[in-house]
């Protein structure tokens, strides 16, 4: 009897994180259509240099104080699409200034490209392998705060092979969510598909960023 029970539990559970995985890669992917519109908008209006960071500060807004708060109601989707608007709407003057370069075009398509692949690549090993990647959550957490105080430290010494180091480890701990995030969906330790999205998103979105950055340093233009 017992052995009934939980198999139909284990069934009920496969179903609810199926559900789940399914939710969030389909929010998931209207948001960054969504985020590349607010993007286009953006660069066609032309919009200042401190656009990014009046986006980011209003993102970070929106995730602290109005995204818990609606996590669990149809309203959370709405504030989804307010964080990824905001934040393709801020790097707007950015995908302007690398388009006023010679290969510009290309460095943003090899960024999205990249982006993509590393994406795919992670998140479908995470999917296949079915490992649980829970153990790295400290570290990343930590490399986070490594990262945050060496940004700022960096404003004030503004040290160019700071700034690429950074782009570097960026990406690499962002990489490392994506397959923390991922595992967590598959071994139910994230059941909120509204909160999944806003993690996979900043994943997609800092190793965007960063490995443009990269790649523009890399063509000798910027």
């Amino acid at each position: 009897m017992n052995q009934y029970i939980d198999t139909a539990r284990s069934q009920e559970s496969i179903l609810a994180t199926n559900k789940v995985l399914k939710n969030t890669y389909a929010l998931l992917s209207l948001t960054l259509i969504f985020s590349a519109f607010t993007a286009f908008i953006s660069m066609q209006m032309q919009m200042p240099g401190f656009m990014p960071l009046v986006a980011t500060f209003g993102a970070l807004g929106l995730i602290w104080f109005a995204l818990p708060r609606t996590a669990n109601s149809v309203a959370g989707i709405g504030v989804v699409f307010a964080i990824t608007g905001l934040l393709g709407f801020g790097i707007g003057p950015m995908l302007n200034n690398y388009l006023q370069m010679s290969n510009g075009g290309q460095l943003i398509m090899t960024a999205l490209g990249g982006t993509g692949i590393i994406f795919l690549a992670l998140s479908g090993y995470a999917l296949t392998s079915r490992r649980d990647f829970s153990f790295m959550g400290g570290m990343l957490v930590v490399g986070m705060v490594l990262v945050l105080i060496t940004m700022l430290a960096n404003i004030f010494m503004q040290i160019p092979a700071l700034s690429l180091a950074l782009s570097v480890f960026i990406i690499l701990i962002m990489s490392g969510f994506i397959l923390y995030d991922t595992s967590r969906i598959i071994n139910g330790g994230e059941t909120n598909y509204i909160m999944a999205t806003v993690g996979l998103y900043l994943n997609l979105f800092n190793i965007f960023v960063n490995l443009l950055a990269l790649l523009g340093f890399a063509s000798g233009d910027d």
